[in-house]
C-alpha cells in the first residue's frame, strides 16, 4: 500500500503547492511511482504548477461522484513517467469531498503508487480535514513570522487528534517541518524567526528550509515545479528536503547570511 503524505499549514499562501509539487516530482525522479491530488476544490492551482492545466479533463470531485474512473482522471507528467497528478474541480466547493469518497480513491490509489501526496487546502475546515484524515506523514509547511508559525501549531493539534490514526488509537501521524520564504539576512535584522525560533514554538523535526527565491516564482509562472530549476537554491534546498524524507543524512542549508568580502563591505555589494 502506498504511504500517504499531506502537506498542510493553517495559513494560505505559505507554500504548501509548491511544496506539493516538488516534493511529490522529487519522489518521483528518485523511481517511486507518485500521485499529487489537489484537495482545494473551488480554486484548483497545482494542475498550473505541475504544468497539466490544458489536459484536465475530468477531476477529482469527478472520480468521487463516479463520473469518471480515477483511471481517466489522473493526469501522467510529460517528464516523469511514474508521477500522475489528480486535479480539484473548479466549479464545486469543498462538501462535494465526503470521507467515505476520499478513502476509497486513496484506497484505489493505494493499490498502483508507492506514494500518495494530498496538497491540502489551508485552515482547518472540511477539505484540509480531509486532506490530513488518511495520512501516514504529514509535511507541515510555515514561513517564519509569527502568524504563520502560530496557524500551523493549531494544525499540530489537530494531526495529533483528529485523523484516522489517532481516533483509531494507532498513534501520531509522522510530522515533519518544512520552512518556506526563508531570507537568513532578514533574521539578522530581526525582520523575520529564526529556524530554531520556529521549531522551538512548533517543536517537530526539521525537514527542510527553503530560502527565499525568485526561481519559485519564475519555475511556477512556467508551469514547472520548482525542483526541477537546476542550479538554484530553491531547487537544491528541495532536493534536501526529499533526500531527508527517504531517510538520508543531509546537513541543513542556506541557513546563515553569505559574509560579505571587504569590497562588498566598503562599497555595499
Amino acid at each position: 500500500m502506498a504511504k500517504i503524505v499531506v502537506v498542510t499549514s493553517g495559513k494560505g499562501g505559505v507554500g504548501k503547492t509548491t511544496t506539493s509539487a516538488s516534493f511529490a516530482t522529487g519522489l518521483a525522479m528518485r523511481g517511486h511511482r507518485t500521485a499529487v491530488i489537489d484537495f482545494d476544490v473551488g480554486l484548483r492551482n497545482l494542475d498550473l504548477i505541475m504544468g497539466c492545466e490544458r489536459r484536465v479533463v475530468f477531476d477529482f470531485v469527478n472520480v468521487l461522484n463516479g463520473e469518471a474512473t480515477l483511471r481517466q482522471a489522473l493526469i501522467k507528467d510529460k517528464q516523469l513517467d511514474n508521477l500522475y497528478i489528480l486535479a480539484a474541480s473548479q466549479t464545486r466547493d469543498k462538501d462535494a469531498l465526503t470521507a467515505e469518497g476520499v478513502e476509497r480513491v486513496l484506497g484505489e490509489l493505494g493499490k498502483e503508487f508507492d506514494y500518495v501526496v494530498c496538497d491540502s487546502p489551508a485552515g482547518i475546515e472540511k477539505g484540509a480535514h480531509l486532506a490530513m484524515y488518511f495520512a501516514d506523514e504529514a509535511l507541515v509547511v510555515t514561513n517564519p513570522e509569527v502568524s504563520s508559525v502560530r496557524d500551523s501549531d493549531r494544525v499540530l493539534g489537530l494531526l495529533s487528534s483528529k485523523t484516522r490514526k489517532a481516533e483509531a488509537g494507532e498513534g501520531r501521524v509522522k510530522e515533519h517541518l518544512v520552512l518556506t520564504r526563508y531570507n537568513p539576512v532578514r533574521v539578522d535584522k530581526g525582520e523575520m524567526l529564526s529556524v530554531d525560533d520556529v521549531k522551538d514554538i512548533l517543536a517537530i523535526p526539521l525537514l527542510g528550509v527553503i530560502p527565499e527565491s525568485q526561481a519559485v516564482l519564475t519555475s511556477s509562472n512556467a508551469g514547472a515545479p520548482v525542483i526541477t530549476a537546476k542550479e538554484t537554491d530553491a531547487a537544491a534546498a528541495y532536493d534536501d528536503l526529499v533526500s531527508r524524507f527517504l531517510g538520508e543524512d543531509r546537513p541543513h542549508r542556506f541557513l546563515t547570511a553569505e559574509k560579505k568580502g571587504l569590497f562588498g563591505r566598503l562599497f555595499g555589494t
